[in-house]
């Protein structure tokens, strides 16, 4: 009996921490991190302040939920991308455009990642504690690119700088999607994108293809 009760408090709570993550993000979007507070939020859910301090202590630690539960997403569409791929080519490919694709199709969580509701671009973080564990989950998001690579030959340094570098690239992308300047040149992000990913699996293939230098024997003294 008492097992039973447990599990429906477990639930009512789970779908209280639903709610409110779900009124965070709508007053993020509005306010930004910085213009956002608890007592908004509370509000927003149609709760007491006092309600949200039994789920969150601060609206640093509601946001750091909120953006776990994007990456959490991000991680998921990337993983299933690749499902089924024997190739390493065609996991680097796959899991890449997964990634442009995601956030292409979902611009505020790339807003929300980047900290930019109201935010404008400049360095932003919730906490080292928080930092660590959300950066941590976006490169988990990443890291079937760096294996990928590693398959093709990549040592373990140069596959991080791969990622790295296809991140970097997605993100400029998006950014010229997202505010539509992509026009102004005539050219698709989508396209490019791919063109990006391809060239960069091209390079790796040719390289692991290329036949090794032997390593000259010693002269006899």
């Amino acid at each position: 009996m008492e097992t039973k009760r447990d599990e429906r408090k477990a639930l009512v709570s789970g779908q209280k921490r639903a709610h409110i993550m779900k009124a965070a993000r709508a007053v993020f979007e509005a306010e930004g991190l910085e213009g956002a507070s608890l007592r908004a939020i509370a509000a927003q859910a149609g709760y007491t302040p006092a309600a949200l301090y039994f789920h969150f202590d601060s609206k640093e630690a509601l946001y750091a939920e909120v953006l776990r539960s994007s990456l959490a997403a991000l991680g998921d569409a990337v993983d299933q991308s690749i499902v089924g791929l024997c190739l390493p080519e065609d996991r680097l490919k796959r899991a890449a455009m997964a990634f442009f694709n995601h956030y292409a199709a979902k611009p505020r969580d790339l807003d929300l990642g980047f900290y930019l509701f109201r935010g404008g671009m400049k360095p932003a973080g919730l906490g080292s504690a928080h930092d660590e564990k959300l950066n941590a989950a976006l490169q988990a998001a990443l890291q079937p690119v760096a294996a990928a690579a590693e398959a093709l030959g990549a040592s373990a340094r140069e596959a991080r700088l791969i990622m790295v570098e296809i991140f970097a690239h997605a993100t400029g992308l998006l950014l010229l999607l997202h505010t539509g300047r992509i026009r102004m040149f005539g050219a698709s992000a989508p396209g490019l994108m791919e063109a990006y990913v391809k060239e960069r699996v091209e390079l790796l293939r040719m390289r692991r293809a290329a036949p090794r230098k032997a390593v000259p024997e010693p002269s006899p003294m």
